[in-house]
């Protein structure tokens, strides 16, 4: 049974689907929006959102190592972090939520997997 068993296991072993999360995390952040299956897109997007409201917590202090470091344990690019503090959680300030937007395309020429664009909301 699995009962009250949350989280997207995606047919991988703990650190291969932890691996695939920062990856696919990591370019959401660098280019805005990236291209994935349905399934991997619904799964980073809660992961995503919870890193731009750390950001988000750290516009109030002065110092932010903490929340920066929090950061860095799933982005392990150092110039994608400062991006996302310095430009992607300032423009989120009034948001209360839902920074990401998956938009669904239609299956996948080569094995009819449904397509998805995850993206971040402007």
């Amino acid at each position: 049974m699995r009962h009250r068993v949350a989280g997207h296991r995606l047919k991988r072993s703990s650190g291969h689907r932890r691996a695939l999360f920062r990856n696919l995390i990591t370019e959401l952040f660098r280019h805005r929006r990236i291209k994935t299956t349905e399934a991997k897109a619904k799964a980073v997007r809660a992961e995503a959102e919870k890193l731009i409201t750390v950001a988000k917590r750290s516009l109030d202090k002065d110092n932010d190592v903490h929340e920066r470091r929090q950061v860095l344990r799933t982005i392990t690019d150092k110039e994608v972090v400062q991006e996302l503090f310095e430009t992607i959680a300032p423009e989120y300030v009034d948001r209360p939520g839902g920074y990401t937007r998956i938009i669904k395309l239609g299956p996948r020429q080569g094995d009819a997997a449904p397509m998805a664009i995850l993206e971040l909301v402007e």
